[in-house]
């Protein structure tokens, strides 16, 4: 390996075209690290969060965006001894992914999928931790259940979709036009609710009410969400699109035996991080090389192009997932 490497960093908080292509020194894994030669690098929401200046990364993490990426390990800290140097890997990062070289936690790495390429398994590390710590571990969806997704065209609202299908949830699922809905029913949800035309709450009363709901979008959605809860219903909140703030009668909670819960990924302690990759190698891996599960590809775009990817995120046009080609394979 050369000492130096390309990298995308944040010059400054503000919109995409304040992501830079730069050259750093190649990590060092530190005690239970890998380091990755990066062949592909998704691109997600807290990215464009993490360069408005609303999402610091976690003590010790590197200060470059990129939250998820797979290629090939190339360098292995002490104590590592579940990986070899040459492995293919995706894996979760606590950031650093924008760049042709990243150290992480080598705990946190999945073998590829057989039958996925890299550009495929780039995608999965931050949306199926996500989804599957929030959707089945924190919020107990079960066969049989009704489970409405916001943003079903989203990254990971399409990984949602599939696993709760897949594990046997009725899904409904909203999103802002009628292409977006028919690829939403194309994976597996049953209703596609166009929120510019219907009322999300009143589809679901209409079906008996969700027994758990997966929202990023927050503000007026959360008294919404509330009520279009069946009793005993469950919400989980993994980020706030529109806002965190919003004022809401919790005596619905008690008297209707609902639960709010959410979480966020990044912060979380290596631990346990680790056991949801566990958790993702014995339930949903299976799923993926079954072909039961797949990663669902909107656009690609060069590592030096970040800030292109980024706009086509925040236009809100996609439909799956965004990524970085760094060396390709």
């Amino acid at each position: 390996m050369t000492e130096m490497m390309h990298a995308v960093e944040i010059t400054k908080p503000g919109g995409p075209d304040v992501l830079q292509l730069t050259r750093r020194p190649i990590p060092k894994p530190a005690f239970g690290q890998v380091v990755i030669k990066v062949a592909w690098a998704g691109v997600n929401r807290p990215d464009a969060l993490q360069r408005a200046g609303a999402y610091a990364p976690p003590p010790g993490a590197s200060d470059l965006p990129g939250l998820e990426a797979a290629g090939e390990i190339v360098a292995l800290g002490a104590g590592v001894s579940d990986w070899a140097v040459g492995d293919h890997v995706c894996a979760l990062l606590p950031g650093g992914g924008y760049a042709e070289y990243v150290a992480t936690t080598a705990s946190h790495c999945l073998p590829v999928p057989k039958g996925l390429s890299l550009k495929e398994a780039a995608c999965l590390p931050e949306t199926c931790f996500t989804v599957f710590s929030n959707v089945f571990t924190r919020g107990g969806l079960k066969a049989g259940e009704r489970f409405l997704i916001h943003g079903g065209s989203s990254g990971i609202g399409t990984t949602a979709i599939q696993l709760a299908h897949a594990f046997g949830a009725r899904v409904f699922v909203t999103a802002g036009s009628d292409e977006k809905c028919a690829a939403c029913l194309a994976l597996g949800a049953e209703r596609a609710i166009n929120y510019r035309d219907e009322d999300f709450v009143e589809v679901l009363k209409a079906e008996g009410g969700a027994d758990l709901i997966l929202d990023m979008v927050g503000a007026d959605y959360i008294p919404r969400n509330i009520n279009a809860l069946a009793d005993d219903g469950r919400l989980v909140q993994i980020a706030f699109l529109q806002g965190p703030k919003v004022e809401l009668n919790f005596a619905q909670l008690m008297m209707r035996r609902l639960t709010m819960t959410g979480s966020t990924l990044r912060p979380q302690s290596d631990l346990a991080k680790a056991r949801i990759a566990q958790d993702l190698r014995e339930a949903v891996w299976p799923l993926l090389e079954a072909g039961r599960v797949r990663p669902i590809m909107d656009s690609e775009f060069p590592l030096a192009e970040a800030s292109a990817a980024h706009a086509r995120m925040e236009g809100s046009g996609h439909i799956g997932k965004i990524v970085l080609e760094v060396a390709g394979g």
